[in-house]
């Protein structure tokens, strides 16, 4: 801290003692409420939180700091409890600019966000964090950054846009308000002792920060190995019996409950059936997007999803705001209601239902009456944010031919597919027996197995990998994405090669985002021209987009929830079991590239 911010920080504090001695008067009283202390897990009926200076000066009976002044806010009937925080989340997996979805999760109850900017990072590099970051700090949602960490996501599997090294962390654990390394994946690279990777965590933990962990694996000799390398958390666990295993290996665990993966049904039964402290349990979203932020919420719905699955009220919420600041070391500041920390309050009517009607931030009223009270700064990327979907040409219809390698004239052949599931990040590995015309193998609608392509959209390479996907159920049609995590090169995957090619050059021209065309036609897009990730529109707009969007992927045949997110992930090198990159198509079991065709 500099000799002026200690400064003032040490005038804030004398306010604060004065204003709780009555010697001064609070700004702010919310007054009468039942607050909730995630402290001591209690319900207390009947509490004032008096505010000055954007903190906490006094909880309790807080007559004697008001004043002539002092803003008086009625709590009555309402509950009084800490702004939630998000301890792991991509804002760009929401489609919108930091400042965008500040405005949909502030007015959601989250005041809060611990986030891993890795996606523009793979596009953009340091570059890409800086402007998210700097974004950020002028919002009033608080908003840390875990510095990426994967950059790309592995060595040998996939091109990214840029690279991070040990000198890019060491240099962003100096950055005020990066609080931690984002997830590291590549935790075959950490148990053996990549240099890069362990470098990158001694960065972290010798600046005195949190290391947060990527683990989907179920070795548990692996997983020893790398929490013994200092990762203290992971948000990829899918069953109970996986976290009950890091919890007792001392393990932070994440809960995540995002758009497409729904893990708290299962996970948090370490709570309601193994009944282990919930001290070292955070809840998260990982990855959302616009039309969950609109119609189930943010942080408040991943807490009432807790509730919902037999977890106290006040115990949920302690899994979103001082479980998470405490693994953060921000506890100081965030996470709970008392003298000192920043003045970050919920007023809720139910619980159970976990609707804010009024948010506070730093002692500002920031939503209430169903409305955001206050006006955001603005945010202007610069120009080279906006050109990132470099193709070395015009594809064309034969770009998504792939070849037979077989020398016999055989009319079929045995490929790999990969085989997507709903609502979850992970994919299995399928085979067809697929039909082979003049040389090229063809997709097959009734096997379900539909052409697949990973483009390079950074360099100009020309590079172009094919494969197979099922499990989408497309009939027609095809659909493109410059969302592919975690490398963002450009996916695309459709029933016939015509509207591939057609797909494919329509989002290029769009700056990037994601297409739905049939027939040589656009059905529904939403341009995403920061990074080829993230759209410059509000909220409004983008949501019907993506609404759009989403029925153009039901005309074309597809039914599964947040089609567009699996798509997304098919191109992750990181999480079991198949994925196509723009190198081939990645084994993540055995971290390798194998040959789409079976000997």
């Amino acid at each position: 801290m500099s000799h002026t911010k200690e400064q003032q920080w040490t005038e804030v504090r004398r306010t604060l003692a004065q204003v709780a001695t009555g010697t001064k008067k609070a700004e702010l009283v919310v007054k009468n409420g039942t607050l909730v202390n995630v402290y001591t897990g209690q319900l207390q009926a009947h509490t004032d939180v008096a505010v000055a200076a954007g903190r906490i000066a006094y909880v309790g009976d807080a007559s004697h700091t008001i004043g002539e002044d002092t803003v008086v806010l009625d709590a009555k009937g309402r509950f009084i409890a800490p702004g939630l925080l998000d301890g792991h989340m991509h804002v760009e997996s929401t489609m919108l600019s930091v400042t965008e979805f500040a405005k949909a999760a502030l007015a959601k109850g989250t005041t809060g966000i611990f986030m891993d900017p890795h996606e523009i990072a793979n596009v953009f590099g340091a570059d890409g964090v800086r402007w998210m970051h700097e974004e950020g700090r002028a919002l009033p949602l608080k908003v840390y950054t875990t510095f990426p960490s994967c950059v790309p996501a592995t060595d040998n599997l996939e091109d990214a846009g840029a690279e991070l090294n040990v000198a890019d962390i060491e240099d962003g654990m100096t950055w005020e308000g990066v609080e931690g390394l984002g997830e590291v994946m590549n935790f075959p690279g950490v148990v053996y002792g990549d240099p890069k990777m362990t470098g990158e965590i001694a960065a972290t933990c010798r600046a005195g920060k949190a290391v947060t962990g990527h683990f989907p694996s179920e070795d548990e000799p692996m997983l020893q190995a790398y929490i013994a390398t200092g990762v203290t958390s992971c948000h990829e666990t899918v069953t109970r019996e996986q976290g009950l295993l890091k919890l007792q290996l001392g393990m932070h665990l994440m809960i995540r409950e995002g758009s497409a993966w729904h893990d708290v049904k299962e996970v948090i039964k370490v709570v309601t059936e193994d009944h282990v402290h919930p001290g070292n349990i955070m809840l998260v979203t990982d990855d959302v997007y616009p039309q969950t932020l609109i119609e189930k919420g943010h942080m408040n719905h991943v807490v009432r999803r807790a509730i919902e699955e037999g977890v106290e009220p006040v115990t949920a919420i302690q899994m979103g705001s001082i479980n998470t600041a405490r693994y953060f070391r921000v506890d100081g500041d965030v996470g709970g209601i008392a003298p000192g920390k920043c003045a970050d309050l919920l007023l809720i009517d139910s619980l159970k239902d976990m609707e804010p009607s009024t948010v506070i931030t730093d002692g500002n009223v920031v939503f209430d009456g169903g409305e955001l009270q206050m006006a955001f700064p603005a945010y202007a990327y610069p120009e080279a944010a906006r050109q990132s979907v470099h193709l070395a040409r015009p594809l064309e219809a034969r770009d998504f031919a792939l070849a037979s390698s077989r020398k016999d004239a055989a009319a079929e052949t045995e490929v790999n597919v990969i085989r997507v599931i709903e609502n979850s990040a992970r994919t299995a590995r399928g085979t067809a027996r697929l039909t082979v015309k003049d040389g090229f193998i063809q997709p097959s609608l009734e096997q379900d197995a539909i052409m697949l392509a990973c483009i390079d959209r950074h360099h100009g390479t020309g590079q172009i990998s094919l494969a197979f996907a099922q499990g989408f159920g497309l009939q027609r049609g095809a659909v493109a994405s410059t969302v592919a995590h975690d490398s963002h090169n450009l996916l695309v995957m459709g029933t016939n090669s015509e509207d591939m090619a057609f797909a494919a050059n329509e989002l290029a021209k769009l700056g990037g985002g994601m297409v739905a065309v049939l027939d040589g036609r656009i059905l529904a897009s939403v341009p995403m021209v920061i990074a080829g990730l993230m759209s410059d529109q509000p909220l409004e707009v983008v949501v019907k987009e993506v609404q759009a969007l989403e029925q153009a992927w039901k005309t074309l045949g597809c039914e599964l929830n947040a089609p567009f997110m699996t798509f997304s992930l098919i191109a992750l090198p990181v999480i079991p079991e198949l994925r196509i990159t723009n190198r081939g198509l990645a084994d993540v079991d055995k971290f390798e590239l194998i040959p789409v065709e079976i000997e």
